[in-house]
């Protein structure tokens, strides 16, 4: 497995992966009737406004992975509400027949919009990052994290956060042997940072 730079014809596998892993990092498929409304607002948004900062783990065959973010929160929430969530607002102006209970909780995150938390200011860089099964396990969670981070470092980002569910103790357990630290806690999740 390698580590590449995000291409366009990737974004098909964006939005498969997002899916696949959008249950905690399990299988979320069978939750969403819009196998698309994941992406919508968790992958696809990054690669369009900073795809130089998105790094995809690849077999040689397909992407098995990938992490993605921005070096701005603040900028990023401008930028998705002139450019993105726009016409995903006119797409998601009511609700579909076979929506679940995820996919309204989606949809009403695409009405709302990316909120910038001030919490987390000092700390203006954050990331999504996702590994199907079959790509973990071997190390590559952390080198998709060092070459995000070395990205960051060339842009001089100052630092980095993300968020990740209280349900997902493997994750949060990665990260701090990362050298993240908690910034806040919130009901259901923590926010995590480190300086660069």
């Amino acid at each position: 497995m390698t580590i590449r730079p995000f291409h366009l014809s990737d974004l098909g596998a964006l939005y498969d992966i997002c899916l696949r892993t959008g249950n905690s990092g399990k299988d979320a498929r069978k939750l969403y009737g819009d196998s698309e409304i994941l992406g919508h607002y968790f992958a696809a948004p990054y690669v369009a406004f900073e795809p130089e900062l998105c790094f995809i783990l690849d077999n040689h065959t397909r992407p098995l992975g990938y992490i993605l973010g921005t070096s701005d929160s603040r900028r990023y929430l401008h930028w998705t509400e002139q450019h993105w969530f726009p016409l995903l607002r006119q797409r998601y102006a009511r609700e579909r027949e076979n929506f679940t209970q995820k996919d309204r909780y989606l949809r009403e995150l695409i009405l709302r919009g990316y909120v910038f938390k001030e919490e987390l200011a000092e700390y203006p860089a954050h990331l999504h990052i996702d590994i199907l099964p079959e790509g973990q396990g071997r190390g590559m969670g952390r080198k998709l994290m060092e070459a995000f981070m070395a990205a960051l470092r060339k842009k001089n980002t100052p630092a980095l956060h993300l968020e990740v569910g209280l349900s997902n103790p493997g994750a949060i357990a990665f990260y701090r042997r990362m050298g993240f630290s908690t910034i806040a806690e919130y009901e259901k999740s923590l926010a995590l940072g480190i300086k660069l």
